[in-house]
């Protein structure tokens, strides 16, 4: 399993989050994004259908009655109600069991220390247990830049 951490430094989870959803249904994967809190799940819910003026994001929330059927499934808990291959930990959620999974993507906010400190103890937990980690950040240009 790929573990990747974003830092974001450039943009918002609004702004970065939905390319990179769309770059994992183009491969295929159905996808999880766990939330922190109901709040941020259900603004993050809000923010998927109207990112861009042209398009939206279809996706569920894991308060929806089918919930299992979607293929991206925005939520609170740690489970894989819809078979997710990738899942997306925002805004400090904790991982639980990331087994099953082909990737794991911790996205975190630069200018918020809770979520800076929350990165560094993942990335440590996860490295001590053996999982190849890597590190990318935003660049002036908000490109993905790989740093460690």
């Amino acid at each position: 399993m790929e573990i990747l951490f974003y830092h974001l430094t450039e943009s918002t989870l609004e702004e970065a989050l939905p390319p990179l959803v769309e770059k994992s249904l183009e491969r295929g994967w159905r996808v999880a994004v766990q939330t922190a809190s109901e709040e941020r799940r259900d603004a993050l819910d809000a923010a998927l259908w109207t990112y861009r003026d042209d398009s939206f994001l279809a996706h569920g929330t894991d308060r929806d009655a089918h919930a299992a059927d979607q293929p991206v499934l925005l939520t609170v808990s740690d489970g894989n109600p819809n078979g997710a291959a990738i899942r997306f930990l925002v805004d400090g959620a904790e991982p639980g069991t990331l087994d099953g999974y082909a990737r794991a993507v911790f996205l975190f906010d630069g200018h918020d220390t809770a979520q800076l400190e929350a990165a560094r103890r993942h990335w440590k937990a996860l490295k001590g247990a053996g999982h190849a980690v890597t590190y990318w950040q935003q660049g002036p240009d908000r490109r993905w830049q790989k740093k460690a």
